[in-house]
């Protein structure tokens, strides 16, 4: 039997998904969590064989969760199962030690083939997630709404970013820390797929943002 933590912060995606791996014989769900923080209070006692995770969540970044969960599990294989394209992505992930990377567009019996494969030992990373220029993936990025890649905060703090705001002139305006301001924007580099504040106007400029 295969034992499955599973984390993601949309409510009717985390029941949807626990709802089918929960009909596989050979799958368990042991514990679903919607954000980072419910994950970290359990992870030192957690006994899974996979973590099923999403990379966009409202109160920590995958990368700081990832640096959290190996402090404490360090040898338990982890599946990423989102929306975000963009290989980016999944190699800054991968330096914290990910065994596969899977879009969430992707057939029932796709996931389960991956989350059996990484459970046994193997990786799992969607051929999807690449593309072979810089185009292809800033068209494919864009066609995604952007309602859908930013939280309604994330996308207020990308539109005062392209007016040249600094952080602390941003917390200042959204009544918020210079710490969050910074959170926010680290997410939003994340979730968008760009390396830099100019990735972020590019793609703010592309979207008509600003």
């Amino acid at each position: 039997m295969i034992r499955i933590a599973i984390l993601d912060d949309h409510e009717l995606f985390l029941q949807g998904t626990e709802s089918i791996l929960s009909k596989q014989e050979d799958i368990i769900i042991v514990n679903t969590f919607s954000n980072g923080e419910a994950l970290l209070n359990e992870i030192e006692n957690l006994e899974v064989d996979l973590l099923l995770l999403d990379v966009q969540l409202p109160d920590i970044s995958a990368e700081d969760l990832l640096k959290s969960i190996r402090l404490k599990q360090p040898h338990t294989p982890i599946l990423y199962l989102t929306m975000l394209r963009g290989s980016r992505i999944m190699r800054r992930l991968e330096k914290e030690d990910i065994q596969g990377y899977i879009l969430k567009d992707v057939a029932v019996e796709q996931l389960i083939s991956a989350i059996k494969k990484v459970a046994n030992g193997g990786t799992y990373f969607s051929p999807d997630i690449y593309y072979s220029t810089k185009t292809e993936q800033t068209n494919t990025v864009t066609n995604h709404k952007v309602s859908q890649i930013l939280s309604p905060r994330e996308l207020e703090i990308l539109k005062l970013i392209c007016q040249e705001m600094s952080n602390a002139e941003i917390a200042k305006k959204l009544f918020l820390s210079t710490g969050t301001v910074d959170t926010h924007r680290k997410n939003i580099i994340v979730k968008l797929g760009v390396n830099n504040t100019v990735g972020m106007v590019k793609f703010a400029l592309m979207n008509g943002i600003g």
